[in-house]
């Protein structure tokens, strides 16, 4: 018995871990014959859990969506990470989550054995926030997107542009990129025709799906480096374009998404191509970045930083001036 509720622990945990899982690859998970599996999963499905299941030679099972959630079997490593999310959703960029993190993470931290207790309290002790890092997305529109995206169906909403100018979307919506700062929504817009890039923070209304899709490949081969190149061709009003003396691998640490696009200048060097609106932001991050830079484009950012660097001489010479007692 003891032997037959642990293999039923072990078949609940594939579950979650995946959608959907062929008869044979079950079987050959738990070394049970197909006879065995199929007496397991009327146990689970006599516990109330809505397993699902397709006949034939490529048959499988799947585990629905009940009316109450099942109990979720973490390893160590994966009850860390969901703790430390918890905790930085408490305080985070998804409006109206804060109070339902803290008592998710309550219940958490009542089952965690002591050795995970401790590192949760050492990692987050740890951590340090400077303020909010951008804009709150409601937590409901966030999961509908999210939810449209993995059951791949069309949506439909308003859309306020960076021009504040309103417009009716349909897309076929692909994955959520997080900056760090906002959140992006990578979609195809029916009406346009191509991949659209949506802050979702300027979606508005209720999310409304409609018929499914078929998925696209990534734009630019991947939904980070399509999300990048859009972000790195917003009309700033200062734009440049930086030779770094510095590997492309290294630079990519340092350089968010947001931030601007990388592009390799073989083994020891990469370009940079950023924007913003002042030439004064673009210098400090690339004083910033603590490597050697040359500028390619524009001259008004060379001009910039030849009257920064006299400011900052002038500031030298002045501060080493010996001044009298």
């Amino acid at each position: 018995m003891l032997q037959t509720s642990a293999r039923l622990l072990r078949l609940l945990s594939l579950f979650q871990a995946q959608r959907y899982w062929s008869g044979a690859e079950l079987s050959r998970r738990l070394e049970v014959t197909g006879r065995t599996l199929r007496r397991d999963v009327d146990r689970l499905r006599s516990l109330g859990y809505p397993v699902h299941s397709t006949a034939g030679v490529a048959g499988g099972y799947q585990l629905g969506a009940g009316a109450n959630l099942p109990p979720l079997l973490l390893d160590d490593d994966e009850a860390v990470a969901v703790a430390l999310g918890l905790r930085t959703a408490a305080s985070g960029t998804v409006s109206g989550m804060e109070e339902s993190s803290v008592r998710a993470l309550l219940k958490l931290e009542q089952v965690l054995p002591p050795r995970l207790r401790n590192r949760v309290a050492a990692l987050h002790g740890s951590i340090v926030q400077l303020g909010s890092r951008g804009t709150t997305v409601d937590a409901g529109r966030l999961s509908a997107i999210a939810g449209a995206s993995r059951d791949r169906e069309k949506i439909r909403f308003r859309y306020n542009d960076r021009a504040c100018s309103a417009s009716a979307r349909v897309v076929e919506p692909h994955k959520l990129v997080h900056t760090g700062y906002r959140w992006y929504l990578v979609a195809w817009d029916v009406g346009r025709e191509d991949w659209r890039t949506f802050r979702v923070d300027r979606i508005e209304g209720k999310i409304k799906t409609s018929t499914q899709f078929k998925p696209r490949k990534p734009p630019e081969g991947d939904f980070v480096a399509f999300v990048s190149k859009s972000l790195s061709q917003v009309p700033y009003p200062c734009r440049a374009r930086v030779t770094l003396h510095a590997p492309v691998e290294v630079i990519a640490k340092r350089v968010p998404p947001a931030a601007g696009t990388l592009e390799a200048a073989g083994a020891t060097s990469c370009f940079l191509t950023t924007g913003s609106h002042s030439w004064e932001s673009i210098a400090i991050h690339l004083l910033w970045l603590g490597v050697e830079f040359e500028v390619q484009d524009p001259p008004e950012l060379i001009t910039y930083l030849a009257n920064l660097s006299d400011r900052i001489t002038a500031v030298v010479k002045s501060s080493s001036q010996p001044r009298e007692s």
